[in-house]
């Protein structure tokens, strides 16, 4: 679906995006994540044909965005960080309007839009003005528009940026419905937990650099370990250490003052069996659980950055760009 070959995009001499090689299978839904000024947006506007790469290639359905710059419109469903403003338009002129652009006839624009209001939950609000409408509902009119004209693939910026979180909630059960109805979407947030929760595949951008990427497990996996075992101990560390040695499945990666850690390939019978025999050796164990990775400190891993959280913008080439 996507294919993004050594992309390039340099300002001078500061390279905002630096060699990105990417594939988005057809009907994913990617997260797109990093720190401000990754390279993250630079490398959205580009995906859309705003603007050009300084080398590389992006195509986008089998049509190239560079040398196709008409018909890759037709390709792409794009839904920017801000709305604007419509004055004078109710949401049924809105729709009229965009879908005119395609050089839709009325009777298939009306039809069309009444399938994609439903889908985002506006269908009462046909006659309201935009400007009227809640920063949420602005934002699922918005995807309405990007969807009119059936693109192959969806792109959202920063979609929740300022929305309270009922309004996060229905975006992401929006998506979550075109996932389901097969809409190959990338969506560029600062919101981990939620992307977590929607995205089946990942992309972590740091300093102009993709530096993960692939599908959430595998991504997760490759970073923590499949099978990683915390053990909290108040007395007996040496002998713990010991007795995790004496088994041929188990490397103890690092003992601490109150945990060890532990690289195993046990059943949980052979976990329960090592832990018993440390406890009848006068180890004392007051707990252990699996190492859990997740999307917050997956970034933190990666970027090495302290903005995995909420809020925030790309600032400086990228964001002027």
């Amino acid at each position: 679906m996507l294919q993004i070959n050594h992309l390039y995009k340099n300002y001078g001499k500061f390279r905002a995006v630096n060699d990105l090689s990417l594939h988005i299978p057809k009907g994913d839904l990617f997260g797109f994540v990093g720190p401000n000024g990754a390279g993250k947006t630079t490398t959205i506007r580009m995906v859309c044909g705003l603007m050009l790469p300084s080398a590389g290639e992006i195509v986008i359905n089998g049509v190239n965005v560079s040398s196709h710059q008409k018909e890759i419109k037709k390709q792409i469903g794009y839904v920017p960080d801000f709305f604007g403003v419509y004055d004078n338009l109710k949401v049924r002129e809105y729709m009229d309007f965009y879908g005119s652009m395609y050089r839709m006839n009325s009777r298939e624009i009306a039809k069309i839009s009444d399938d994609l209001l439903e889908l985002v939950n506006l269908s009462d609000k046909k006659e309201v003005f935009v400007d009227t409408l809640s920063r949420g509902m602005k934002q699922r009119l918005c995807v309405a528009r990007a969807l009119i004209h059936n693109p192959a693939l969806l792109v959202l910026d920063e979609p929740n940026s300022g929305l309270d979180p009922r309004a996060r909630v229905e975006m992401k059960e929006l998506l979550l419905n075109l996932k389901g109805m097969g809409k190959t979407i990338v969506i560029s947030s600062h919101i981990l937990s939620e992307l977590s929760e929607m995205c089946n595949s990942i992309g972590i951008m740091d300093h102009g650099n993709l530096v993960a990427a692939g599908h959430m497990e595998d991504v997760m996996e490759g970073v923590f370990g499949s099978n990683q075992l915390i053990i909290t101990l108040e007395e007996g560390h040496e002998t713990a250490v010991r007795i995790a040695n004496e088994h041929t499945k188990v490397k103890v990666d690092s003992v601490g003052e109150h945990e060890m850690k532990l690289s195993h390939n046990m059943t949980k019978q052979e976990i329960a069996k090592m832990i018993g025999v440390m406890i009848e050796h006068d180890v004392v164990v007051t707990g252990f659980h699996k190492q859990e990775g997740n999307l917050e400190t997956l970034f933190m891993r990666v970027t090495g950055s302290t903005e995995a959280q909420e809020g925030g913008k790309e600032h400086g080439a990228e964001s002027n760009s």
